[in-house]
């Protein structure tokens, strides 16, 4: 059990289709989900002291990561910042600091590199952010979330995307808890991603999930699942 303390506790919220899809097979941005569903993610981001994005998932959505005044208000009067840290991850590193979330001082920024980022990108986005680069070719999660905890406090991320980091996370077991609002849609297409992306390949180990909460509002039904850590 010692993850849990060295860590902080992960929970990702995804909505998808029927069939099991998130986006369609270009990634483009697609609103299948009702109001509700996106005021649950946005609760699922105030209950965290970080919300965690792939730089994928941040290009083609755009999102600030920021929150509506009364969430931040509720933040407030627990005693925490109106809004968690936000955090992005690349391990290319080209991203462009003209994204909507530099342009919004909701909270700080910390992007999780390595030093594959092009010099010039480090100067534009040194000045909105901070820079965690390492020498190496991907990020190391677990390391990235070990520093967290360790240099921000943080004990609880939100992770909100895309499929290829939610892969990488669930592969090396640093996923708790899954939020998985399903949505009266069915894509089809071997090209649209799941959940866990397009890859072919299966899990290293099949993950073992328990459901421990759900509820129906209108014709979506949201699901919260434990996820099972196997003992090492």
């Amino acid at each position: 059990m010692k993850h849990k303390y060295a860590r902080p506790f992960v929970a990702a919220t995804f909505a998808m289709t029927v069939d099991g899809k998130i986006t369609t097979r270009n990634f483009s941005p697609v609103d299948f989900t009702s109001r509700e569903d996106k005021l649950h993610l946005f609760r699922q981001r105030a209950l965290a002291d970080a919300v965690l994005i792939g730089h994928t998932s941040l290009k083609r959505d755009n999102v600030r990561l920021s929150l509506p005044a009364e969430l931040q208000q509720a933040r407030i009067k627990r005693k925490q910042t109106p809004a968690p840290l936000r955090v992005i991850v690349s391990s290319k590193g080209r991203i462009d600091s003209r994204l909507k979330i530099f342009q919004s001082a909701s909270s700080p920024i910390l992007i999780f590199s390595t030093t594959r980022m092009p010099r010039k990108t480090q100067a534009a986005l040194g000045a909105k952010a901070v820079l965690h680069l390492t020498k190496s070719d991907a990020v190391d999660l677990a390391e990235m979330l070990r520093i967290l905890r360790s240099q921000y406090d943080v004990r609880a991320v939100a992770c909100e995307g895309g499929p290829t980091l939610f892969r990488s996370l669930l592969e090396r077991g640093l996923v708790d808890r899954l939020n998985l609002t399903i949505a009266p849609y069915m894509f089809g297409g071997a090209k649209a991603p799941t959940l866990t992306g397009l890859s072919k390949e299966f899990l290293p180990a099949s993950v073992h999930c328990s459901l421990i909460d759900m509820r129906v509002a209108g014709e979506e039904c949201f699901l919260t699942y434990r996820i099972k850590h196997r003992r090492r």
